[in-house]
């Protein structure tokens, strides 16, 4: 169907380093949806790069009123974020527009870590132990108040940015300080005043990717993450489904992670969720009214030839889904870390990668001669490795093989000659 004709029209949220929007507008093309991208830039620049909407996700007033101005021009199905930066500007334009959304006061909660932690608690919800301070306390004493090992986080950072484990006073009042470097360089206006402190739960981390429907969740997938994610920093790698726990606890998962989205107020659309679970049971890390980030989705597949961005675009514009269970075997996907910081001046292996038994494909998707940045000041990869077999540990195998056979030579930044 042509895009002119079509009877479903979806704003896209997303910034000029979205991973996902050709994922949408493939999934778009298939389904006979038009998909508008709503890029955070300036109109000109947008213009300039062939977007015809562009807005300032900082200003939501002039950018919600961009969209339902659009919207009055042509009507629209549905307004989705792709990431974080968006979740709220969508649901509020949404509401503006009477369409369906989830409340935007749910929307904040998932993006805001202290609040987020609060109706968790309020609600039951097992997480850890939780306390906020401000950058102006003194971190000195602030860090004879805490319980080591703990972790400190910052409020509304993407991923794992920011975060660290401080397992002494000293190493406290050292990530203190970093994350305030960190968020120095942040956008004017974003919340930068306060940092939350929590006690570092042990345990196996896992994520589940699932759709509401009327605060009912569908869990889609449950990854594994293989490697330990015990500090000092939080860097993902590894995601392999489905789950190698044991069906009970995969359960358990599910109701905590149901309870979690239900305590923040979130009711439609895509959820990612990232979970501890050990003697215990599952622990909620963060919930997050969005799917699940960078290329990771294109791991997922569903009955019906269904990709994860299909389900999402059918929901929102209420179109019939065939199936939402996961289709054929094992998958998983490998973020490629950032080693250390500098130029990326070379890139070998990327050919051997992609013969190792059960890789779909290997994905670069850092550009040669501009910087790295790794984690805790990081919030990308260097790319993405895919695998498929008929089980989870084979896919783990070839992962890791793959992963092995990459070479990435990289430079200090004060060594190249300009």
């Amino acid at each position: 169907m042509d895009a002119s004709t079509s009877a479903h029209r979806v704003l896209l949220l997303l910034t000029a380093r979205s991973y996902r929007g050709e994922a949408f507008a493939q999934a778009a093309h298939r389904l006979g949806v038009e998909v508008v991208p709503v890029v955070d830039m300036q109109a000109p620049l947008a213009e300039h790069w062939g977007y015809r909407l562009g807005v300032d996700f900082n200003r939501p007033a002039a950018a919600i009123q961009r969209m339902v101005d659009d919207a009055a021009q042509r009507p629209v199905s549905a307004i989705l974020a792709v990431d974080d930066s968006g979740v709220v500007l969508a649901a509020a334009a949404a509401q503006r527009l009477g369409l369906p959304h989830n409340d935007p006061a749910a929307a904040l909660a998932a993006r805001d870590k202290f609040t987020m932690r609060g109706l968790m608690a309020a609600a039951g919800v097992p997480c850890p132990v939780f306390r906020r301070f401000a950058f102006n306390d003194d971190p000195a004493a602030v860090a004879q108040q805490v319980d080591y090992p703990c972790v400190v986080k910052p409020l509304n950072l993407n991923g794992s940015r920011g975060v660290m484990r401080a397992d002494s006073p000293a190493e406290f009042t050292a990530a203190v300080a970093r994350l305030a470097r960190i968020l120095a360089q942040e956008p004017p206006g974003a919340a930068c005043t306060h940092y939350l402190v929590e006690d570092f739960i042990p345990g196996r981390e896992v994520a589940l990717e699932g759709l509401l429907d009327q605060g009912k969740l569908t869990v889609l997938a449950l990854f594994d993450k293989p490697d330990p994610l015990d500090g000092p920093f939080f860097e993902e790698t590894i995601y392999v489904t489905p789950s190698r726990l044991p069906a009970d606890v995969q359960a358990a998962i599910a109701g905590c992670a149901g309870r979690a989205a239900h305590a923040l107020g979130l009711r439609m659309g895509p959820v990612h969720a990232e979970l501890r679970v050990n003697g215990q049971g599952p622990w909620m890390l963060e919930i997050a009214g969005r799917s699940i980030g960078g290329l990771c989705g294109q791991t997922l597949r569903f009955d019906a030839d269904q990709s994860l961005e299909d389900l999402i675009l059918r929901q929102a514009c209420g179109l019939p889904i065939p199936s939402t269970r996961r289709a054929g075997r094992a998958s998983g996907v490998m973020m490629i870390p950032i080693p250390q910081a500098g130029i990326l001046a070379g890139i070998a292996g990327v050919d051997a990668a992609r013969t190792v038994p059960h890789i779909e494909e290997v994905t670069i998707t850092a550009r040669l001669h501009y910087p790295l940045v790794p984690l805790p000041e990081g919030d990308s990869y260097l790319g993405f490795i895919f695998a498929r077999a008929e089980q989870p540990d084979e896919v783990e195998a070839a992962l890791r093989a793959a992963h092995a056979c990459l070479r990435f030579e990289v430079v200090p930044e004060f060594s190249l000659e300009l």
